[in-house]
């Protein structure tokens, strides 16, 4: 079992920044965490991938965010970030934390508002 718990959401004006946390744990048994992902979902659409970084480094960006949007992790600890700058109102969403290990694990999700 893996739980991942989100935080760091928020509201902000076009332009500014915001970070998210992702912390992930286990319970039954140690073993590394590999691949993590940040989706976002708006109502009405399905979710979208927008990140992922897998436990050595490699990174791979929607084009929506690219040059804005930074993910990052800290494997001692388990957790993943995102660190979003240049906001615009199109990045308002839910942004999940997800990580795949014999099935998906989703976070609660964080809300993300950008005011025009």
């Amino acid at each position: 079992q893996v739980q991942l718990v989100e935080s760091g959401g928020g509201l902000v004006q076009a332009g500014g920044s915001l970070r998210l946390s992702c912390a992930a744990s286990t319970s039954g048994s140690i073993f590394s965490i590999n691949v993590m992902d940040w989706y976002r979902q708006v109502p009405g659409k399905p979710r979208e991938l927008v990140a992922t970084i897998t436990r050595g480094g490699t990174t791979n960006y929607a084009d929506s965010v690219k040059g804005r949007f930074t993910i990052s992790r800290d494997n001692a600890k388990n957790t993943v970030y995102l660190q979003m700058n240049s906001l615009k109102p199109d990045d308002t969403a839910v942004y999940y934390c997800h990580h795949y290990r014999f099935r998906d694990y989703w976070g609660q999700g964080t809300q993300v508002t950008v005011s025009s």
